[in-house]
Order: structure tokens, then sequence, then C-alpha cells
């Protein structure tokens, strides 16, 4: 069994969060201890536990439960339970949560504010993004015996608004959404079939990591499409920023960035603290950090330098991840973009041409 170890505060996390956006609550996901963490804390009727994802802490229960049901086959990982690769998801939610962004939008109701502060807006852009990338996983971990006994049936309820716009079985899902179920289940299957095979851990990373990436990149492909009317009910910076960060998720996703609880909250802290408003301009938005300015910033750069391109930056971005020894340069050259406002752009597209050329 592995040790469940909280966040190391390293030096420069600690730096970091001197200035930083909130998205971790005792070195855990916002709120952790709080979501159930077994099938069996679920509402269940003859075996058909009914899951509310429009209700934060049973949205976070399906990371609960995912992270802890796939720890088995995360050894190749690292040694502690915060090395799963699920980390991610659940840090980005709580960020979420804590910035204001589950909360409706159009302001027609109190979902999200005080006095509902747990519920998740089915109005909300980010509520649905994130509904590809907790249900939809979850769902395939269940029909591939990864979660669940292979005996409970599992189905989540559609909001009380916008019902017909999320599906809510396995069997809607695949239907409405067939490539990417297929491209879940394809990753449970390889996670447990990898883990118990006899390469060395290494290729077990790089294997499960490939494919865990093609599964988040499809999700974010599917809500692309989905959830983007929702973007009317925000500010045009809120709206940018929120194509800046699913743009950012193709030089991640490239690099097989390993995203651990560690890792994930050294990436995820300069993230903007609130929703952005009219008149918000990165790097002088007087009330944010300058650490969330300079990432707000770099997003909208890596985006406007790739449509000055033409789209080739992203395309040389992943040419450029060829190896191992180039994807681990590339992480190290994304930290640098992210945390050191320093770091010239020049200096980024040298590095990156000698990737290319080293291919």
């Amino acid at each position: 069994m592995k040790r469940l170890s909280q966040l190391t505060f390293t030096p420069e996390l600690v730096a970091l969060w001197a200035n930083a956006a909130v998205v971790t609550e005792n070195g855990l996901p916002i709120l952790w201890d709080q979501a159930p963490s077994q099938l069996s804390e679920l509402p269940q009727v003859d075996n058909l536990v009914t899951i509310n994802p429009w209700n934060y802490l049973q949205r976070m229960s399906l990371y609960r439960i995912l992270v802890g049901s796939t720890d088995k086959y995360m050894a190749s990982m690292g040694t502690n339970e915060t090395d799963s690769l699920f980390w991610g998801l659940p840090l980005q939610m709580g960020w979420k949560l804590r910035s204001g962004r589950l909360v409706d939008p159009t302001g027609a109701t109190t979902c999200g504010k005080e006095g509902d502060p747990m519920c998740i807006s089915a109005t909300s852009w980010w509520a649905c993004v994130n509904y590809y990338l907790s249900v939809i996983p979850f769902l395939a971990a269940v029909q591939k015996d990864v979660i669940g006994d292979g005996l409970i049936q599992v189905q989540v309820q559609a909001p009380a608004e916008a019902a017909e716009e999320y599906c809510t079985s396995y069997t809607e899902c695949s239907t409405k959404y067939p490539d990417l179920m297929a491209k879940w289940e394809e990753f449970f299957q390889t996670l447990k079939d990898v883990s118990a095979s006899e390469i060395s851990d290494f290729e077990k990373r790089d294997q499960i990591l490939g494919v865990y990436w093609a599964g988040q990149q499809l999700s974010l492909n599917s809500a692309s499409t989905s959830c983007r009317a929702k973007m009317s009910y925000y500010s045009s910076p809120e709206v940018s920023f929120a194509k800046n960060w699913m743009n950012s998720a193709d030089y991640v996703a490239a690099t097989y960035f390993q995203s651990n609880l560690n890792n994930s909250v050294l990436f995820m802290s300069p993230l903007p603290s609130r929703v952005l408003q009219e008149g918000d301009s990165a790097p002088n938005i007087a009330d944010l950090s300058k650490e969330e300015n300079h990432t707000l910033y770099i997003f909208g750069w890596m985006t406007r330098m790739n449509r000055i391109l033409m789209g080739s930056l992203v395309r040389i971005w992943r040419s450029a991840m060829c190896s191992d020894k180039a994807r681990e340069k590339g992480r190290e050259l994304l930290q640098d973009l992210v945390h050191d406002p320093k770091f010239a752009a020049s200096t980024f597209f040298s590095i990156l041409k000698e990737m290319t050329r080293s291919c």
C-alpha cells in the first residue's frame, strides 16, 4: 500500500505561494477530506449508484474514488499516493471553486454563491469543460472494472437546467461521444495491462502518460465544441483567458507532464484567483499578484505567437517532444516560461529550435 504523503513544502512552492491562487487545503485539493472516498458512501438503490455532479463534494468524490481505485496501478509513477497522475484534475476543480468559476455566470441563480456554495452551475463554462474531465473518465473506469466490482452500475444526475446538454450514463455518453469514451476505456485498459507487464518503470510511465494525455486532449476537444455557447456569459478578458488556458494544454500534453500533486500545484498556483472582468489587462491587473499577471500574459503570448505563425508553433512544439529527454527539457522550458518573468521569449525560441534539430 502506498503512503499518503501530503504536499512537500519545497522552497520553490513556499516562494510561489506568497502570491498565489488557493489550490490546496492542508496540502490536498480543496475539501478533499469531505468528499466521499468509496462508491458505498454515495446514494445507491438496487446496485445503482446515483451521483450528483452538480454538487461540488460529489463531483470531487469522482476524483477521490478514481485516485484510490487506480493507486495500485500507479507504482511506476512513484512511491506515494500523491504521485498519481490524477491529482492535477481535483486540484483544477478546487481552483475553479475558490476562484468563483463554478458560480452561475448569468446571475440568474445563487448557485455557487453564499448560501449555496457547493452548487456547481450547469451554465458555467468552466464546470462544463470539467464535466468531460470528471464524469466521462469516471464512467469509463467503472465500465473497465477499475472502479467497483463489475456488479454495480453508475449514473449521474442531470442538472435542473440545461439537462439535455449533459449525458448521464455510460450508455448515453458512449453513444453521444463514442470516440471519447473509447479513448478513456483504452487508457484504463492500458493502465491495467502496462502496470502488470515486465517492462521497466520508465517504459511503463511513458506509455501510461502518453495515453492519459491523449484522453485529456480529446476530452478538451469535445468540451470545446459542446461548451462553446456558455462563453457568452463571460467578459472578453475571461473568454480570452479560457481559450488560452485550453490552448496551453497542447504544450503540457506534448511533454507527458507527470501531473502528481507537487508538480500540479507548482503549475497551477499562478493561475488567476478570480474571474476576469472587463478592463482587466495583464500584466497590469492591480488586484492580482505579479505571478498571476505574468501567467495570464504568457498564456496570451503563446496563443498570439501560434496565431501569428499560423498554428506552426504548436506543431513545432509537438515535433520537438520526440523523446523522453526532449519532453523533460520541454517541461523545464514551460516551467521557466510560467514562473520566471525574466525568461526571454527569444530564449524560448532558440531552445525550441535546438530541440527540433536534435530529433
